[in-house]
């Protein structure tokens, strides 16, 4: 039969199931067949032959007739994983039912009164195989899941067959062992099967069914608790889907094995359609999904057991209940992380590649699914984590992190990439390999938007930085703590810092010690906090190699003046006030030498307009987002968290905190009538006297007339004789004694873990475009916004 013929037959059925007004009977199978046996329609048939006013229109005209027709479609899904899926035929029917319940489940989803459906048990279900009758109350979910988890190994369908004739009776389904048949080598699974394009085809197709059913979250608002657990999820990733451990694998080890250059010869996809790539991107989207666990409930699933010979760790308690994320914190071996980290760095570094030789390898799309799985790998296993910051391959991570940052800093429709990237480096930050990692030169040059330097990876980092905060769209600011809160983690071990990069971090202290800046919002004089925590880092720890820094400082000395000098008067606070009036700009450009873009380098561009976003929930202040640890002698930390007895009475400097800071602010300033917050003197004065100004007013005060007398001796105007006497001069003895190097590590808690469910079905909903799985449907998770 012609494919015309085929779409014509089956848009007659689908008419008729529209029209008709009475129940067609489960047992007319000359009717429901015509849905999937003698069709053969591709999946944007089955999208574009079932218009989306024709689902609701049965769903409340015909209820029945929907929730018969889903029935049929899983039984048959059932019958498939239960025979072996043998002949074409069943092949074809098996992909018609998967493709018609893709298009359906998100109408099912979408209607509050049918969410139940698939959790209830339809009488007489299970009839396949005569299975024992307790087999015959799973809910109607439960039997698809299995099913779904059954034909992603079924031999000659969706894994190659392992026997040798034909003649050979078909594998037995039930006692075939899923962990022979592994899609991929690499974690746990050495032997790396014949690519075939079939087989890749019909396991993305299921995977996009597995996908379509996971979205019920989509469908619900976000919950503050987010304590919610997806139940499709749940069944699925629990110990009833006997698959759970191979396909965890196969799609880990699809993912990480995946080389877009076309196995190491550039331009070669030219050549060659990559059937591999859509594949990659379903199997990465499952994976993400599958981890969505909120890590700050549970009890922590790693500890430092002592390692075994099996790829999981057995030695380490018990984790969580879902099996994907259990096995995801219980990876250990060295070679393991190595395939892990070298995948996911060479896939986040595929766009960078672009820019050095155009075209020269695909460009892939899905680095945001990436980051989430890189950011749930160093969240649910420490041994990860530390695994990558023991070596410079962290900075395979860094580097590519950043050119997204930068790349997306002015365009609104890509805030949620700008979060996830801080979240990855606020992560790493609270390490203390990360901040000495740092000090590698950094010589790659990926063509960046960003003035030209010669430093280290450190001076990279600050630039970028830098860029983000006086170039970025206004609803970037959320981030500014976050971003000076990683400068701050990684300064004391910042050995050399460049020129460029000195001036940048001062550019950033002016912008943001200006009066009108510091008095027009409660948080903003945190930011001025943050940075001189950053210097005095710096100065105590690693003076001597940062004479850059020091000139600059001793360059700028009247910005430190000022907020020695800063005015409490309610006079002078209106008047800054009146002046911020004038100035629309938040920070300005002025006073910021910008040098000349790398070379190569586009300019961060803006959102097209009309481009779709999806909404994102508040991300929680920094003081939720981290806890406070000292660092010892030893260098272990010690965690600084008040009790919720005791109040943090701790009068140092720095004690000054954000959580405690901002209880204060809105007992001493006033709310005025129309409910917006103004300064008044005595919340200045409360943290103006906090400001820690002592190291760098020592500094000065024994460095400038030295300085001034060497310029006044050798009528120097040239700042190389001066950095040249910097380099030399000591300041042991001279300084207060260093304060104890705090560090702000970042802590899971419910409100990040609903901030990544949002983002995450955002970036799925968004790059789901062909077929448009859920657009147009009724989603309550976000919103879908238009540029």
């Amino acid at each position: 039969m012609g494919s015309a013929d085929s779409k014509l037959n089956f848009r007659k059925a689908v008419i008729q199931l529209t029209t008709k007004t009475q129940p067609v009977e489960a047992t007319d199978d000359a009717f429901w067949d015509q849905f999937w046996a003698d069709t053969a329609t591709s999946v944007q048939d089955v999208f574009a032959l079932v218009p989306a006013a024709e689902i609701r229109a049965v769903r409340e005209e015909s209820p029945s007739n929907l929730a018969t027709l889903c029935y049929k479609a899983v039984e048959k899904l059932v019958q498939g994983a239960e025979s072996g899926c043998h002949s074409e035929k069943e092949r074809q029917i098996v992909l018609n039912c998967s493709r018609l319940l893709t298009r359906v489940l998100p109408y099912i989803f979408e209607d509050p009164d049918w969410r139940g459906f698939f959790w209830s048990t339809v009488p007489g279900a299970g009839r396949g195989g005569g299975e024992d009758d307790d087999e015959n109350a799973r809910p109607l979910a439960e039997s698809l899941l299995l099913a779904i988890a059954d034909l992603l190994f079924c031999p000659d369908f969706t894994v190659q067959s392992h026997r040798r004739s034909t003649v050979d009776s078909a594998e037995d389904v039930h006692s075939l062992d899923s962990c022979e048949y592994i899609w991929e080598a690499g974690v746990g699974f050495a032997h790396s099967p014949q690519p075939n394009y079939i087989h890749d085809v019909n396991r993305m197709e299921l995977l996009k069914l597995l996908l379509t059913c996971f979205s019920e979250a989509m469908y619900l608002p976000p919950a503050p608790d987010s304590g919610s657990t997806n139940p499709w999820v749940q069944f699925f990733c629990s110990t009833e889907n006997r698959h759970a451990l191979p396909l965890f694998t196969s799609l880990l080890n699809t993912v990480c094995a995946y080389d877009p250059v076309g196995y190491g010869i550039p331009y070669n996809h030219l050549l060659f359609s990559d059937y591999r790539e859509p594949l990659v991107e379903e199997a990465a989207q499952v994976l993400i999904v599958t981890l969505d666990h909120d890590s700050a409930t549970s009890a922590s699933p790693t500890v430092d057991g002592t390692t075994t010979g099996t790829a999981m760790d057995d030695a380490d308690p018990p984790g969580p209940e879902n099996l994907f994320v259990n096995y995801l914190s219980r990876i250990h071996r060295e070679e393991d992380f190595q395939f892990i980290l070298k995948g996911i760095a060479r896939l986040l570094s595929n766009p960078l590649l672009q820019t050095y030789l155009p075209n020269s390898t695909k460009k892939i799309q899905f680095h945001q699914e990436l980051l989430v799985l890189f950011w749930k790998l160093c969240d649910f296993n420490k041994k990860f984590l530390f695994f990558v910051l023991k070596s410079s391959d962290v900075l395979d991570i860094l580097v590519p992190t950043l050119y997204f940052l930068n790349d997306a800093r002015a365009d609104q429709s890509r805030v949620g990439l700008m979060h996830i990237g801080v979240f990855i480096l606020l992560l790493l930050s609270g390490e203390r390999n990360f901040g000495v990692r740092l000090n590698k030169p950094y010589s790659v040059r990926v063509p960046m938007d960003i003035p030209v330097f010669t430093g280290t990876h450190a001076d990279l980092l600050i630039v970028v930085f830098h860029k983000i905060i006086t170039s970025g769209h206004q609803r970037l600011q959320p981030l500014f703590d976050c971003l000076l809160t990683i400068v701050v983690n990684v300064s004391p071990y910042l050995k050399s810092l460049s020129m460029v990069a000195a001036n940048k971090l001062l550019h950033l202290l002016e912008a943001f010690s200006t009066t009108w800046f510091l008095f027009s919002a409660a948080q903003n004089h945190h930011l001025v906090f943050f940075l001189l925590e950053a210097f005095n880092n710096i100065i105590q720890y690693q003076f001597d190699g940062n004479s850059n820094l020091v000139y600059a400082i001793i360059r700028k000395r009247s910005v430190f003046h000022q907020l020695a000098n800063l005015p409490t008067d309610p006079p002078a606070i209106h008047k800054a006030l009146q002046r911020r009036r004038r100035t629309a700009e938040p920070l300005s450009r002025t006073g910021s030498q910008e040098g000349a873009s790398m070379e190569g380098s586009r300019p961060a561009a803006p959102a097209e307009p009309g481009t779709l976003k999806t909404s994102l929930v508040a991300t929680p202040g920094i003081d939720k987002l981290t806890e406070k640890s000292q660092v010892s002698e030893d260098g272990t930390l010690r965690s600084l968290e008040p009790t919720s007895q005791q109040s943090s009475a701790d009068g140092s400097p720095t004690a000054e905190e954000p959580g405690q800071a901002w209880r204060e602010q809105r007992r001493l300033s006033s709310a005025s009538a129309s409910g917006q917050w103004s300064p008044t003197s005595e919340w200045v004065l409360s943290w103006k006297s906090k400001l820690p100004l002592q190291t760098i007013m020592r500094l000065l005060q024994v460095l400038v007339p030295q300085v001034e007398k060497i310029c006044i001796d050798k009528g120097l105007t040239d700042e190389s004789e001066i950095l040249r006497f910097l380099q030399h001069g000591t300041l042991v003895g001279l300084l207060p004694v260093p304060h104890p190097i705090l560090i702000r590590k970042y802590q899971a808690n419910s409100g990040t873990a609903m901030w990544f469910r949002t983002y995450m079905w955002g970036v799925i909903y968004l790059r789901n475009v062909d077929p448009p799985v859920w657009y147009d449907t009724d989603v309550k998770l976000f919103e879908i916004q238009r540029v």
